[in-house]
């Protein structure tokens, strides 16, 4: 996946060099783009578009920090995807079971529709449900990592795959993501009035140094094969989406059909989360091997990813006529502000092809 334009033309030491738009640019773009398709895409809160950009500010260093460092980490070490991949896991496992303690703790953000959610699937020698710790950390690896990483990418070919911030960026980044996650992990425990066991810590702590260590260890040597049966992008694109809204798409056809949907917070629920996901990654794996993935098959990826998110939120529109219009607007306008984003990174693409033919 790591295959880009800029690897066809060759890196000069110019383009090299720390520009503001071909490093700080990408990076701003990242710290800000993270916590809005972590958080805001999806509609959980029911926060005014003020409030949102107040909140901002502490969900930017959680979220756009932990990306920078993720991203950087792997660029640095002229390692790819799929070290950003585990080291993404390895930030959902910590932030899920360190910081906000939502992997343990049963009372994390309960709401009338999430009552029953922890219960069918929880494993009590571990002290969590399987199918909200799978929907939670592979939120974190998918939406509030890889797909903003990917994207961004995209408008800074020449720059792919190398690092955008020198030591001292990197070390301010890290701070800012340091702070809040300390903050929130403090104010999380006083309001819900709990801590994970020691034995719980640990085992996450574990976890997370394991992930880290494969992230690192990983070194796939590529194995190219004929480009025969690599579809076209909107082909990628459409199976991220679909095989992402699958889950969403058989509740809420239950639903309307007036059959029972409990299933899908059950262990046939998670069965299903895991099979798609699985699907998703093996196509993504094999595809990506060929000679002929692109940026655009990238893009696309990522693409799909947000368009699934964007549009589960319009579900999530409360029926209360007071809020009704208020929240639609806002899944709108986030709704538009993610096609309009990839339309540009669409055209960027197809710009940077046209000026590699020239000079080809």
């Amino acid at each position: 996946m790591d295959r880009t334009i800029s690897q066809t033309v060759g890196l000069s030491r110019s383009q090299r060099g720390l520009g503001f738009w071909n490093s700080i640019a990408p990076t701003l773009g990242l710290f800000f783009l993270a916590p809005l398709t972590a958080e805001y895409l999806i509609g959980y809160s029911s926060e005014t578009f003020t409030e949102m950009l107040v909140g901002l500010w502490l969900l930017a260093p959680l979220y756009g920090g932990a990306a920078i460092i993720i991203r950087e980490s792997a660029r640095r070490t002229g390692r790819g995807w799929p070290t950003i991949i585990l080291l993404s896991l390895a930030f959902g496992v910590f932030q899920a079971g360190l910081i906000d303690h939502s992997l343990f703790d049963p009372s994390y953000q309960i709401t009338d529709s999430w009552y029953n959610m922890p219960n069918p699937t929880y494993i009590p020698a571990l002290g969590i449900s399987s199918l909200v710790a799978l929907i939670f950390v592979l939120g974190h690896v998918i939406w509030s990592i890889s797909a903003p990483i990917a994207i961004i990418e995209t408008f800074v070919s020449s720059r792919m795959t190398v690092p955008w911030l020198d030591n001292l960026g990197l070390a301010i980044i890290s701070i800012e993501y340091i702070l809040p996650s300390s903050i929130n992990c403090w104010f999380t425990a006083i309001e819900d009035q709990f801590l994970p066991s020691a034995l719980q810590m640990t085992g996450t702590a574990i976890v997370v140094s394991a992930l880290i260590a494969l992230a690192f260890s990983v070194r796939l040597e590529e194995r190219p094969f004929a480009a025969r049966r690599l579809p076209k992008p909107w082909v990628v694109g459409t199976a991220a989406f679909m095989l992402l809204s699958l889950p969403t798409i058989i509740e809420t056809a239950c639903e309307m059909l007036g059959i029972p949907s409990m299933f899908m917070i059950d262990w046939p629920g998670f069965m299903i989360n895991i099979l798609t996901i699985g699907l998703l990654a093996a196509l993504t794996w094999r595809w990506s091997q060929s000679i002929d993935w692109s940026a655009s098959h990238t893009l696309s990826l990522a693409g799909g990813a947000l368009l699934t998110r964007a549009w589960i939120a319009f579900l999530l529109v409360p029926f209360d006529e007071a809020m009704f219009y208020d929240e639609l607007v806002q899944r709108t306008v986030f709704l538009l502000g993610v096609v309009i984003l990839l339309l540009l990174a669409a055209w960027k693409i197809r710009a940077d092809n046209k000026r590699c033919e020239a000079q080809a």
